[in-house]
């Protein structure tokens, strides 16, 4: 025969709903908030210049940029992969697990002096920055390519062919191509290292400044 259940039976139905209903609320709003304050990731993968070389990461202008970004109220998650003494073909065979383990929003990519500083072939220093960016961009990340300049006395040809070598990567793969950070650093002897190639620690703000724009053209595409 069927019967109503009692009121404590209610009752108890009544406070499971509430737990179940306030359950799926309280996790609706930890999802939304996580949505919301979740901040893109930026992917660096570079070389020494990248890699603050002859200073401490903090110094670096990869983890000045991070804190650039947030004080003009766009944080960032900054992740920098970046390696002294990195080639292009050392950045195209590492990209692929960077990808996986921290799927990036953006990637930077700043390789190709030491390809160049070693004579390396710049088809095959061009093939690698094409792969990056199109393996980056398969991933679902935007890219940003920072073109390199070596020194004049690896002849007029060559420098010329390394130089045209990050505009045509990126019109290639529809990347962003940024600007030579070092421009106006590298010829300034009081901005680099004693080495001549690296530059100084009171270099890294200047090199933000530059790359400024750029990057947060790349957060808004």
């Amino acid at each position: 025969m069927f019967s109503f259940p009692s009121r404590q039976k209610r009752q108890r139905y009544s406070l499971r709903a509430l737990l179940r209903s306030g359950f799926l609320a309280c996790a609706l709003l930890v999802l939304f908030a996580t949505a919301v304050s979740a901040s893109p990731r930026l992917l660096v993968i570079g070389d020494s210049i990248s890699a603050a070389y002859g200073m401490s990461l903090q110094e670096g202008w990869v983890a000045l940029l991070e804190q650039r970004l947030a004080s003009d109220g766009t944080p960032v998650e900054m992740i920098n992969a970046s390696i002294s003494g990195e080639t292009t073909d050392g950045g195209r065979r590492r990209l692929p697990a960077l990808l996986e383990q921290h799927e990036p929003d953006a990637v930077i990519i700043e390789l190709g002096g030491n390809d160049g500083l070693r004579g390396y072939p710049v088809d095959r220093m061009r093939s690698n920055l094409i792969s990056m960016a199109k393996a980056a961009q398969e991933a679902g990340a935007r890219v940003l390519i920072l073109p390199m300049e070596i020194p004049p006395n690896y002849g007029s040809r060559y420098a010329a062919e390394f130089r045209s070598s990050f505009p045509a990567a990126a019109e290639r793969t529809g990347a962003r191509l940024g600007p030579f950070l070092l421009e106006g650093i590298a010829t300034e002897s009081r901005l680099m290292q004693d080495d001549g190639i690296h530059p100084t620690p009171d270099a890294q703000s200047m090199i933000v400044d530059r790359l400024l724009a750029d990057i947060q053209g790349l957060l808004r595409e």
